[in-house]
């Protein structure tokens, strides 16, 4: 993977709209955040009353579900429309929302207990800067999600044709190595504390099927056999700060 520099980074904008959302409604995407949401919570669970930033998550996926378990979160778009998901609870101060560089955080070293960012860092260019960033402000842990590169979707290129079709709305995204990920946050001194491959099919698959008995079945064969943990994407990994 190459970083990249220039112009501002904003991949949250499209995850925090309408359009976006709606790749996730009906039987199917609901049961898909499902999933997600049963991996965040176990982990937050240790974290009770904690302070979380959830960086580029105007989407509400993770914000929402977090802030409902009682943790007091905050979260950063890169514009005030990336609000526009979370305003309900936003107005209701059941969240707070600021507007600022997703790259360049304006929150002092260990503002927060725990960092989070989900649907950004396949999306985002400058990706090295955005860890560097994630860890800075973490006082105790970081949560992301990446695809990763050891899975079907190593044929993305092949079919990203037929998921447009699918989806509508696709763009394009980087594939991650898990060793990769994992030297990134050395760097920052993190280092990983679980790491839960949530799918072993495709989730455009799981959207055409939308039939969330049927992917709850194939997805529970996978894990059996245990191939969900070696070829599982996208992957949600905890990273724990590690001192000395």
């Amino acid at each position: 993977m190459q970083e990249s520099g220039g112009p501002p980074e904003t991949a949250d904008v499209e995850s925090s709209s309408d359009a976006y959302a709606a790749r996730f409604a009906g039987p199917a995407g609901e049961w898909m955040l499902s999933v997600q949401e049963r991996i965040l919570l176990g982990w937050a669970a240790v974290h009770s009353g904690a302070t979380v930033l959830d960086v580029g998550g105007g989407h509400g996926q993770a914000a929402i579900p977090l802030a409902r378990h009682g943790l007091r979160v905050t979260v950063l778009g890169s514009a005030p429309s990336c609000a526009q998901r979370i305003r309900p609870e936003v107005d209701a101060a059941r969240l707070a929302f600021a507007a600022g560089s997703l790259v360049d955080l304006p929150y002092p070293d260990r503002a927060f207990d725990v960092v989070v960012s989900l649907r950004l860092l396949p999306h985002c260019g400058q990706w090295r800067r955005l860890i560097a960033e994630l860890c800075r402000t973490a006082r105790e842990c970081v949560i992301v999600d990446y695809p990763t590169i050891q899975s079907v979707n190593a044929l993305s290129f092949l079919l990203f044709g037929a998921k447009r079709r699918l989806e509508g709305n696709t763009r394009p995204y980087a594939l991650f190595r898990h060793s990769e990920i994992e030297a990134e946050f050395r760097r920052h001194g993190f280092v990983r504390s679980a790491r839960r491959p949530q799918f072993l099919l495709p989730m455009a698959l799981h959207r055409a099927l939308n039939r969330p008995g049927l992917s709850a079945f194939l997805e529970g064969i996978g894990r059996g056999l245990g191939l969900t943990r070696w070829l599982g994407s996208p992957v949600l990994v905890n990273m724990a700060r590690h001192e000395g």
